[in-house]
Formats: C-alpha cells, sequence, structure tokens
C-alpha cells in the first residue's frame, strides 16, 4: 500500500517536471537566442555606427542616387587634382620696349621726352568727309601737327570706338573719344550726341588737358588700356 503510493507520487513528481521543463526550457532557449539577436542587431545597426547604418546600407546598394552622386564627385576631384599637378608658374609679363614697340609698327618713330620718350606713329591722311578727316583738320588747332600726332589718335579711337560717334559702352561711356558719362562732351556742344566733329573736339581738348598730346594718351592707354 505504501509502496503504491510512493510510486504514484513518484510518478506524479515526474510527470509535473517534465510538463514544467518541457515548455519552459525551450521557451527558455528561445528567449536567449531572441535577445543575442536583439543585442547583435542594435550593435550592427547602431545609429552611432556610420559604416553599417540601415539607411547608409541601403543607399549604398549599387544603382542609388547616392551612389551616383558620390561617384560623380569623385570622378570630379580626381579631374581637379590631375589639373592642379599640371599648373606651371608664369613670369609676370613684361611690358614692351619703345624699341620693341616700333619695331612692331613700321613707320613709327621715337621722341624723346624724360627718360622713356614717346613712339609716334605715322598714318596718311584720311579719308575726306570721315571722322578721321575731321580729327586730322582739327589738330593743328590745339596746337598738335596732324603729320606727327595723328597716327596715335587714330590708333587709340580705333580701339576705344572704332571712330563711331554712336559708340556705347555699359559703363555709361560714349562717341568716339568715349567720355563718360557722355554728357561732359555737352560742354563742347549740344549736339554731343550725334555730331562727330562736337565729339573730337572735345576729345582733343581733353587729351591736351589730361595728357598733353595724342601720343602720350596713346603711350598710357598701351599700358592701362584706358585713358
Amino acid at each position: 500500500m505504501s509502496r503504491h503510493r510512493t510510486g504514484a507520487r513518484s510518478s506524479r513528481r515526474k510527470r509535473g517536471l517534465i510538463r514544467r521543463f518541457g515548455i519552459v526550457f525551450p521557451a527558455a532557449i528561445v528567449a536567449v537566442i531572441a535577445v543575442t539577436g536583439v543585442a547583435v542587431g542594435v550593435k550592427v545597426f547602431s545609429p552611432a555606427t556610420s559604416a553599417f547604418s540601415a539607411v547608409r546600407a541601403i543607399e549604398m546598394v549599387p544603382g542609388s542616387r547616392t551612389m551616383a552622386t558620390l561617384e560623380a564627385e569623385r570622378t570630379q576631384l580626381i579631374a581637379m587634382t590631375t589639373a592642379a599637378r599640371t599648373l606651371t608658374v608664369v613670369a609676370k609679363p613684361k611690358l614692351a620696349s619703345l624699341a620693341e614697340i616700333a619695331a612692331a609698327n613700321p613707320g613709327t618713330t621715337t621722341g624723346g621726352t624724360g627718360s622713356g620718350g614717346i613712339v609716334y606713329v605715322t598714318s596718311t591722311p584720311p579719308d575726306p568727309g570721315s571722322a578721321q578727316s575731321i580729327a586730322y583738320n582739327m589738330l593743328a588747332s590745339f596746337g598738335f601737327s596732324p603729320t606727327t600726332f595723328f597716327g596715335c589718335l587714330k590708333d587709340m579711337w580705333d580701339r576705344e570706338s572704332g571712330w563711331r560717334y554712336d559708340a556705347e559702352n555699359p559703363s555709361g561711356a560714349y562717341g568716339i573719344p568715349q567720355a563718360l558719362p557722355g554728357s561732359k562732351m555737352a560742354s563742347a556742344g549740344a549736339d554731343w550726341q550725334t555730331n562727330p566733329a562736337t565729339q573730337i573736339k572735345w576729345g582733343l581738348g581733353y587729351i591736351k588737358a589730361i595728357y598733353g598730346d595724342p601720343c602720350k594718351a596713346w603711350a598710357f592707354w598701351q599700358v592701362n588700356h584706358y585713358y
């Protein structure tokens, strides 16, 4: 009787343990695996891990917009680096001497004015009735020899305005002498906007007052590209 009860009690205890551990033990294993997976995932995909963040991992997929942008930037950087390595240092530009200017322009003569001198550009008389002809005939009234100074004046105003009375620069310069502003020429006549003679009269007066003569103005222009 006692043995039977003891055996029965032992069997009941075993069945209870099996019931408890048969469910709890596998559940515990699953829980451990889950916790381990979460820990590893947090470590791998942590926002602090820039190289392996989830967003960057998606963007690094070949063919994505980010990859295309990075590749373009890399190519540009390579090109810029290559170009930088090919740069060479160039010496400062050297102004041509008076002798070199004269040699490059046959028919010029050099006059001494101090240590530098002035290059006088010879030129044939212009076509009658043209703006150049007006200037040629007006030079003497300002004390300038036409045969001596017209060549310098022609070269300078060729570049300033092409001898067009309506030549206009975005800066506001206007006319054959490129007065800035053009309204300055009103002191030579009310028709300063349309009359080449009025513009030339003002221009020769300006040259005489500021530089002394057209060839000195032309020498200044060659260095500074304005007068």
